[in-house]
């Protein structure tokens, strides 16, 4: 768990700072928290199954191959969406196709910054597939990621982070859910014993 912290570290410090850039704005970061939570908790992890959550979904390839999602509540990615694009939004459930792409590359970019930290300490290739977007329940979002790629991992490497973008908080949940046999690989090449 040592190792997992000082990876959710590094690469929350790595998606604050890309963030910064993306807002043109300073952009502090909360210390992260790492956990191993089984599968089935992720929706609990972010409200329940029945909340509404703004996701983006991924698939990891490479020597490890898994899933990622970043998921975010409603009311952190549209006060998100004010700051990044300095509008005002309703608070309806509906986006523009602008304001879409934009949820899109946030996403996109803090999961991207994640993996490369992930990549960078395990020495494994990993690579993002192109990521998709979605509004919907949580439930409905981990059922989807689950139907696309088949059998997951049983256990989910969860990292909370929050962000403070101009004193307004905006909490992020990054869940890697890694192929049941990219778990050994990952822990090996971290130098963790499995057994």
């Amino acid at each position: 768990m040592d190792v997992l912290k000082e990876v959710g570290n590094i690469g929350a410090g790595n998606a604050a700072t890309a963030l910064s850039r993306l807002l043109d704005k300073p952009v502090d970061m909360g210390v992260p928290t790492v956990a191993l939570v089984p599968f089935e908790e992720i929706a609990d992890r972010v409200g329940g199954s029945e909340q509404i959550v703004v996701a983006v979904f991924l698939r990891v390839e490479g020597d490890a191959p898994g899933n990622m999602f970043f998921i975010i509540q409603e009311e952190s990615a549209k006060r998100l969406l004010s700051n990044l694009l300095s509008i005002e939004l309703d608070n309806g459930l509906t986006y523009s196709e602008m304001e879409f792409s934009a949820l899109s590359e946030i996403g996109n970019i803090l999961a991207g910054s994640y993996l490369s930290s992930l990549a960078d300490f395990t020495k494994l290739s990993m690579a993002p597939t192109v990521p998709s977007l979605a509004v919907d329940m949580a439930g409905a979002i981990l059922s989807y990621g689950l139907l696309q790629f088949g059998t997951m991992g049983d256990d989910a490497l969860l990292i909370e982070t929050s962000f403070l973008e101009d004193k307004e908080e905006v909490e992020g949940h990054f869940f890697l859910i890694p192929d049941p046999e990219s778990f050994e690989k990952i822990f090996l090449a971290l130098g963790v014993p499995t057994e």
